[in-house]
């Protein structure tokens, strides 16, 4: 396993670290004074669009996409390091590069198993950056954490769906540009497979019987990120059966494609969030006195920010072998470092930041530090794409395997 950077990585790194110096750092807080003056919370900030012509000017821009047609054509292993950078900004640097989920996994699903209309009419603007797009499947009524449980109809009724269901936390959905839902639910709740049940398919925001209800909040807030979480309700919604994404019964099988990338993104990220709480840990240590000497003095803060950095390069040897076995042998065959990188990633840097907002004191819940909204997203994230628990569970059947 050869882990350095190739020439093109370094180049984009050079570009990308250059963009967030000069462009997204500064814009933090203009964005959030924006947002104070705007009509509804969910509008985008003005500089959001600055950042994001600015970013595709400069080239970067789809970078998640491995196919060349849509995308930078980066391997897994090239795009992580440039996940992380993101990360360290990842209210705003995902979203000015075009690699902000869910956007990403859809885009993902359109281009991998969309119908050359459907990519069309869908993803070349999701591509474009002229829309967002919601992902569908979390349901408040079932334990969402197995998708077999999902209760959602989609029923065929002569060349229509009709999709009757109630959805929640789902990312984006508030965002007064997101024009297309990817839903799953059962097509065929009666079906011998648990695993053929499910069917994904694409619903126009403006369709008839398609109702956001709510913002949902995280940790008492409302998550502005991405455009917030809603709950939805489709009633008896009808749409074309053209709107079908792949093929019946394979919602389940493209699900499991869409997440695999997906929490490679999200755990370099993570990463990019807990260097950035480092930074702001040294920072901090070295500029406040407790007790007669610096806080850096302290031997409880150096052990924190000793065992932080460990843990970081830790986690970044474990997601980028995870990237490489993804590019030589493919998903399948990175199952369990896919598993692992999910359970370890969020909880070390939810523990990380954790120590960052302590060394911060009262300044490290509010809104004045990016620490708490860290928190916030990593912890999340513990839940997201899979509990921690349901990919425990799988991996230790297969560890388990071994021996039966």
């Amino acid at each position: 396993m050869d882990f350095a950077f190739d020439a093109r990585t370094e180049e984009l790194r050079a570009r990308l670290l250059a963009f967030m110096d000069e462009y997204v750092y500064p814009a933090e807080a203009v964005a959030e004074e924006q947002r104070a003056a705007l009509a509804s919370p969910w509008d985008t900030p003005a500089v959001v669009a600055e950042l994001k012509a600015e970013a595709r000017r400069q080239g970067l821009w789809n970078l998640f996409l491995p196919d060349t047609g849509y995308g930078a054509g980066l391997t897994n292993l090239q795009y992580a390091p440039l996940a992380e950078i993101t990360g360290r900004s990842p209210h705003l640097a995902p979203t000015a590069t075009n690699c902000a989920a869910p956007d990403t996994g859809n885009m993902e699903v359109l281009a991998q198993f969309g119908t050359e209309e459907q990519k069309k009419r869908w993803l070349e603007p999701l591509l474009a950056g002229e829309i967002r797009s919601a992902f569908a499947m979390t349901e408040p009524d079932v334990a969402s954490s197995d998708a077999t449980n999902i209760t959602t109809h989609i029923e065929r009724d002569g060349d229509e769906y009709v999709i009757t269901g109630r959805k929640w936390y789902i990312s984006g959905a508030m965002n007064p540009d997101c024009a297309i839902f990817i839903v799953m639910g059962k097509t065929d709740p009666d079906g011998a497979d648990i695993r053929r049940q499910q069917s994904m398919v694409l619903v126009p925001r403006d369709t008839p019987g398609v109702t956001v209800k709510r913002a949902m909040q995280v940790f008492g807030y409302e998550d502005h990120s991405h455009g917030g979480h809603a709950e939805v309700v489709f009633d008896r919604v009808r749409v074309p059966v053209t709107n079908l994404v792949g093929e019946e019964g394979g919602g389940f099988a493209i699900a499991q494609a869409r997440l695999g990338p997906g929490r490679i993104h999200h755990c370099m990220r993570l990463i990019g969030m807990a260097e950035r709480a480092i930074e702001l840990m040294c920072r901090r240590a070295v500029s406040r006195t407790a007790f007669g000497k610096a806080l850096a003095q302290q031997g409880v803060v150096r052990n924190w920010i000793a065992d932080a950095r460990v843990t970081v390069e830790q986690l970044r040897l474990l997601v980028l072998k995870t990237a490489w076995l993804m590019d030589t042998v493919g998903n399948k065959g990175a199952h369990t470092e896919i598993q692992a990188i999910k359970i370890a990633t969020p909880r070390a840097v939810v523990g990380i930041l954790d120590r960052a907002i302590q060394l911060h004191g009262a300044g490290g819940v509010s809104q004045d530090f990016p620490l708490a909204e860290l928190y916030a997203s990593a912890r999340t994230l513990m839940l997201a794409d899979g509990p921690d628990e349901v990919h425990q569970r799988s991996l230790a059947r297969r560890e388990l395997k071994k021996y039966l």
